[in-house]
């Protein structure tokens, strides 16, 4: 079968700039010190990017659209149930990832959100902590703390995924995410032109001064 773009530019930029944003926030934030002011400034970009993400999931390219891919428990429990093998080969995420997908993005985002409030009352406090009574910025430091863990489930539940799929299925989720091209399976291709990227570029500095009118509070 001929190649199909399946994941546009932008959505491959925001995929793979949040991947290395992570491991950066995470390593900043262990090392802490003076590093933890590139850690703020980090999930600053995390914010970002879940912005626009959540822009794009409206108004991106066709699989990248919540309505293209979001689907409801019994399309899972379906999904779920099918044979090994027996399964629709899905040209974006499958009903299952496709969750995975949300809840690792609302776990991002409840942790760059808590982080502009959290105050560990010692050397670092979010841009927004002092806005909020000393009561809320604790409660919001300790969600920030406990919510990492939920983060690095999700991330290791995504890795074993991918291995899943390479190993038991033969089918390999990476390289389509960095070349945006999947083979072997017949779907109408995404729009990347000109103009997509354009869109996107307009909604990236939307999310971006939306930040940073929000940190500036």
């Amino acid at each position: 079968m001929t190649p199909v773009r399946i994941w546009d530019l932008p959505t491959r930029l925001f995929h793979w700039t949040l991947a290395l944003l992570v491991v950066f926030s995470v390593t900043t934030a262990k090392i802490g010190g003076n590093w933890m002011d590139w850690h703020m400034r980090s999930g600053y970009a995390v914010l970002t990017l879940l912005v626009f993400r959540l822009l794009w999931g409206f108004a991106g390219a066709r699989y990248a659209l919540f309505a293209q891919f979001v689907r409801g428990p019994r399309v899972v429990l379906d999904y779920l149930r099918a044979p090994r093998g027996a399964g629709e080969r899905h040209a974006g995420h499958n009903p299952l990832g496709a969750w995975s997908v949300l809840a690792l993005l609302a776990a991002l985002l409840v942790q760059a959100g808590t982080g502009l409030f959290a105050n560990d009352e010692i050397a670092t406090e979010g841009p927004l902590s002092k806005l909020v009574s000393g009561a809320t910025a604790s409660l919001m430091t300790r969600i920030h703390s406990l919510n990492q863990n939920v983060i690095y489930a999700l991330v290791a539940l995504h890795l074993a995924a991918i291995a899943y799929y390479f190993f038991s299925k033969r089918e390999d989720l990476v390289a389509p995410m960095i070349t945006g091209v999947k083979r072997g399976i017949a779907a109408e291709p995404a729009h990347d032109d000109a103009l997509t990227r354009a869109r996107a570029t307009v909604l990236a500095l939307l999310a971006a001064g939306l930040v940073a009118y929000v940190v500036n509070l």
